[in-house]
């Protein structure tokens, strides 16, 4: 199994929010400051720096208006 940083399902991740972060027309300073966060910590999630928790997805999540059930159904359709 691949570290999951680095495999394909991260990278299916972190596409996800980058994407729909910017569908939103929100920057990364804005969805950091509304999580009470620094824009360096949506950059290092987004570049695939850093992990996401599961907490720190939903809150991302009701920021940006992403379905986590929908995502979930992708992340397990993705292989590795």
């Amino acid at each position: 199994m691949a570290k999951s940083l680095h495999s394909k399902r991260q990278q299916v991740l972190i596409a996800a929010i980058a994407e729909q972060r910017r569908a939103k027309g929100l920057s990364q300073a804005q969805v950091a400051k509304a999580l009470g966060r620094h824009q360096p910590f949506i950059a290092n999630i987004e570049s695939g720096e850093r992990r996401v928790d599961l907490l720190e997805l939903l809150a991302l999540a009701d920021i940006i208006e992403l379905d986590v059930h929908a995502l979930i159904d992708r992340l397990q359709r993705t292989a590795g």
